[in-house]
């Protein structure tokens, strides 16, 4: 069961990693459509290390809890800010799929990691 939850892992934090990196390409269109909705601009870089730093992290295990609260927090700020428009079509299943996804990260801090992590083999070595 240990290469499960290595692999649910993997499968959280490749939606952030892909947009991150994604984001650094289209900076431009993506700080404008922050500002379309009120957040400065400026949270261009954090969110980008956010989606690119702490998707690493949980992959390879490393301060885990800590980190799926972080991706958790951030995606439920997400689905708040730019998915609470329900009279468009699309938005209820954005916002629905967000809420999923802080839960996923939700019973990763619950839980925290197996053998398969940083945190597991650092522990191990005292």
């Amino acid at each position: 069961m240990h290469i499960v939850e290595f692999i649910g892992r993997i499968l959280l934090s490749a939606l952030f990693l892909i947009e991150g990196i994604g984001k650094i390409f289209m900076q431009e269109n993506v700080v404008m459509y922050m500002e379309d909705y009120g957040v400065p601009g400026i949270l261009f870089i954090p969110a980008v290390i956010v989606e690119i730093l702490f998707p690493l992290f949980l992959i390879i295990g490393y301060k885990t809890r800590l980190t799926a609260l972080v991706m958790a927090l951030f995606t439920f700020t997400v689905a708040i800010i730019f998915h609470t428009d329900f009279t468009e079509g699309t938005q209820m299943v954005f916002f629905l799929k967000d809420l999923a996804i802080a839960g996923g990260f939700m019973i990763i801090f619950a839980y925290g990691p197996n053998r398969i992590s940083l945190d597991y083999f650092l522990k191990s070595k005292q």
